[in-house]
């Protein structure tokens, strides 16, 4: 079956709106189901694209993210080096998949599978994960590192990570590894200190774009 592809300034702008889906004026029409479990949040579009949220800024990152989560009750420190297999028989770090889990059996349970997937940060994260186990195309901005095991594994190459070379976080669980394809993008004028926002995001995008250093779609 063929990977639906998705243009890349369009993900970026929804990945911007998904923090903000449920009002969005753009976006709030197109909505089949959103979820909201404590930490995790996620939007299904009727088109059956799931959008990701997860932390718009560096400061909420550190906050939250490289302190710890609590999912389903129980607290996972995401700069803890733990570990779990998923179903897919990879190891992934245990903070982000708990996370991705939560939305796959929120989205398994509607009974209406994702034909796209898009994040942001912890997002992104979940995003590399679920593209694995639904082998759907991904694509994540800000993208951490979910994986523990280095090397190629099946079904990665269906996610596409843009991570800006100034973003701290891209770089983050520094033991771990990213999925799929990464595309490491510089601004020409990138702002003191590491851009994590979307904001950033959508223009990096944009100007890679027009410098033919990124293509216009994923899958291209």
């Amino acid at each position: 079956m063929a990977r639906s592809r998705y243009p890349l300034k369009t993900a970026a702008k929804l990945a911007e709106a998904s923090y903000s889906a449920t009002t969005h004026r753009s976006v709030r029409p197109h909505l089949a189901r959103s979820l909201d479990h404590g930490d995790v949040q996620a939007h299904l579009l009727g088109n059956g694209v799931l959008l990701i949220p997860g932390s718009n800024s560096l400061l909420d990152y550190l906050k939250f993210n490289l302190r710890v989560l609590n999912i389903g009750g129980k607290r996972y420190a995401i700069k803890s080096s733990a570990t779990e297999k998923g179903a897919s028989g990879t190891i992934w770090h245990q903070g982000f998949l708990r996370h991705a889990k939560v939305i796959f059996d929120w989205v398994e349970a509607g009974g209406t599978r994702p034909t796209y997937i898009i994040g942001h940060s912890l997002g992104a994260a979940a995003a590399q994960i679920l593209s694995k186990s639904w082998k759907v195309s991904a694509v994540g901005f800000a993208a951490p590192r979910p994986r523990f095991a280095r090397g190629r594994v099946a079904h990665d190459d269906h996610c596409l990570c843009i991570n800006r070379d100034d973003d701290l976080v891209t770089g983050l669980p520094s033991r771990f590894h990213h999925m799929g394809r990464v595309h490491r993008a510089r601004a020409s004028r990138s702002a003191f200190g590491p851009d994590h926002s979307m904001k950033h995001y959508r223009a990096v995008v944009d100007e890679d774009q027009r410098a033919g250093r990124l293509g216009a779609n994923w899958p291209r």
